[in-house]
């Protein structure tokens, strides 16, 4: 072995330094091949359709874009980035030398029975004036410095994914507020629309109870019919507000009313809705990419703890003039510096810095079981997401044909009760499921829009992701799990 493959060596020793601990890299999870209910798998996904495209109600989208900008929740997790992002900065600044400057000036008078007092009678007070630069570095040989700026990068990137998880959190609570809103509006409409009729009802049966045509059982049960819808009028009103009340809460706004699309058009839903990969979750899913941040911070801690077990080499120098008589303070003579290597090797400290490492190591272990535990929890809600879709799609189209078929119901039990042939408790059950028929298909239609947004929300929809992945990222798609580093 060369002289000069030594000297190389150590010299790539000292300025690269050598990162204890494991160094990240993605754990492997086995994932499907495709969702259960999503059929044959393909790439396209609805998650890829930005918010503004998919809503297509433009008042909607008006209160999505107002929220991205006012709701307090959202501004609370942009500033625990910038939080994050400072913390990183400061973790990152130890990899530089410290400065400082001092300025000293005085005076000393000591005491005649001191024992620096000099015995020549003089009792004069000694001026004494001081201005010097310090210098004092630590070489990150054990990556104790890197894995700790690692560590808090990692955790600044899983505070921005926590911003993002806010933010479509945010567009589907909007949008399934606003849906929802928009559907009582309807079923109040529906319940207005139907007192009406039984008011007219309550008229129709009077007239016949007073003329002794009909005894009085018919006119007391249609004025009961009245009054219970009557109370269905007042429970939407009050649901109306108090969903306005939220809508103006997720606003970042005082309760207020709410403007909306007042048609009958609904939110239209695709006939065929694409779910993409399984596997594309880790790369879209805010909440995923968080706790794999996490990790990552986590497996980076134990890096930075078991350099603690190892020797902290740092260089101290100071340069600076000294003198007691301030026009001389820049006299060549003045000057002083000095220049002090440092090794501090821990030899006994009652097994802290052991017990720091295996703290660690739990803690790592832990972030692995939860980042574990949140791509199962995505499948899942992409799972259940589906088939509540699928579902409500088929309630919706056999509730519309229950309707349809009530409606004829009533027309020929009414027929019927006029023609005198049937009584009017067989109008007043037609009546009573016609409504209930109607109350449900506009839930039903409500249910399956808001069931295409949770859809869209399990698959981290609301914005395109970005085709690129930052500089110098620690994930890797296709490593097994924790390495060793060298050191």
């Amino acid at each position: 072995m060369s002289a000069r493959w030594v000297r190389a060596s150590f010299f790539c020793f000292v300025v690269a330094g050598c990162a204890s601990g494991p160094d990240y890299d993605r754990p492997k999870m086995p994932a499907p091949q495709n969702f259960r209910q999503g059929g044959p798998a393909v790439e396209a996904s609805l998650a890829n359709v930005p918010w503004w495209e998919l809503f297509k109600d433009e008042q909607l989208r008006t209160l999505i874009k107002v929220a991205l900008h006012e709701n307090h929740d959202l501004k609370i997790a942009i500033e625990r980035i910038e939080e994050a992002r400072a913390n990183f900065g400061i973790a990152k600044a130890d990899f530089y030398p410290a400065v400082s400057a001092n300025v000293t000036t005085g005076a000393l008078n000591t005491s005649d029975s001191s024992l620096t007092h000099t015995q020549n009678g003089s009792t004069d007070t000694k001026a004494l004036y001081n201005v010097g630069l310090g210098l004092s570095w630590e070489l990150d040989f054990f990556g104790r410095i890197r894995r700790a700026s690692e560590a808090a990068r990692a955790t600044m990137m899983a505070t921005e994914e926590a911003r993002r998880s806010v933010a479509i959190s945010l567009v589907s609570d909007v949008a399934l507020a606003y849906v929802d809103l928009r559907s009582l509006d309807r079923r109040l409409e529906i319940a207005k629309t139907t007192l009406v009729s039984r008011k007219e009802q309550v008229e129709f049966s009077k007239t016949r109870f007073e003329g002794s045509v009909a005894n009085e059982v018919d006119f007391r049960q249609a004025q009961a019919e009245e009054a219970r819808i009557q109370t269905q009028v007042y429970e939407y009103e009050k649901l109306v507000v108090q969903r306005e009340n939220e809508l103006s809460f997720l606003l970042g706004r005082n309760p207020a009313a709410i403007m909306r699309n007042r048609s009958a058009e609904d939110q239209p839903i695709p006939p065929d809705v694409p779910v993409g990969l399984p596997a594309a979750l880790l790369e879209r899913r805010p909440d995923v990419r968080k706790a794999e941040m996490e990790l990552w911070s986590a497996t980076a801690r134990i890096g930075e703890a078991r350099a603690m077990l190892y020797p902290r080499i740092s260089l101290t120098a100071n340069y600076g003039l000294a003198s007691g008589d301030l026009s001389e303070l820049v006299d060549p003579a003045s000057q002083s510096w000095n220049l002090f290597a440092n090794l501090m090797q821990p030899i006994f400290e009652g097994g802290k810095n052991t017990a720091r490492v295996e703290m660690r190591e739990s803690q790592q272990r832990q972030s692995l079981y939860a980042y574990q535990r949140t791509l199962l929890n995505a499948l899942r809600e992409v799972e259940d997401s589906l088939v509540g879709f699928h579902s409500a799609g088929l309630q919706r189209m056999a509730l519309g044909e229950r309707v349809t078929a009530e409606k004829k119901v009533l027309e020929l039990s009414t027929l019927r009760y006029r023609g005198g042939v049937a009584n009017y408790l067989e109008v007043l059950d037609s009546q009573r499921s016609l409504f209930d028929a109607e109350i449900a298909e506009a839930s039903a239609a409500s249910e399956h829009s808001k069931s295409l947004i949770r859809l869209y929300k399990a698959l981290g929809g609301g914005w395109p992701m970005p085709k690129a992945e930052p500089q110098n990222q620690a994930p890797k798609k296709t490593a097994a799990g924790p390495k060793k580093g060298p050191g």
